[in-house]
């Protein structure tokens, strides 16, 4: 039987209608390729609370709930897990995002991601994202 990972994603956008992507660092699984930040989900977590914690541990932001909108998912099998991703979209949050355990973060306009090499999972999302914005 596969196991299940579930991960929530944020497609954080600015006010030109940039989207934050994170570049995962060395020694990590898929290092060197593309994300929308976010991360697993915990034991007994919403997603978004999972986003609120995640966002404020990677990018040292603050967001609410309530400024997080459910927007598409992905549902994909890697070897060893089959990955659940909700992606929510949020434009509104506290603070400046930094890169605080080692990633690199680019601002990307939605019709420029297929310019970053990304997880097999979050291709999918780049359609979605581009007719979205």
């Amino acid at each position: 039987m596969t196991r299940l990972v579930l991960v929530a994603a944020v497609a954080l956008v600015d006010a030109d209608g940039r989207i934050l992507l994170a570049r995962r660092p060395e020694g990590k699984a898929m290092a060197g390729l593309w994300e929308f930040p976010g991360g697993k989900v915990e034991q007994g977590e919403t997603p978004e609370a999972a986003l609120m914690r995640e966002l404020h541990e990677e990018l040292g932001i603050e967001t609410w709930a309530s400024c997080l909108a459910p927007l598409t998912f992905a549902s994909h099998a890697y070897a060893d897990f089959h990955l659940l991703m909700p992606l929510f979209a949020c434009r509104k949050w506290q603070g400046q995002p930094q890169a605080r355990e080692g990633q690199a973060l680019k601002w990307v306009r939605a019709r420029d991601l297929r310019d970053y090499p990304m997880p097999p999972a979050d291709l999918p999302l780049i359609p979605i994202l581009r007719d979205w914005l």
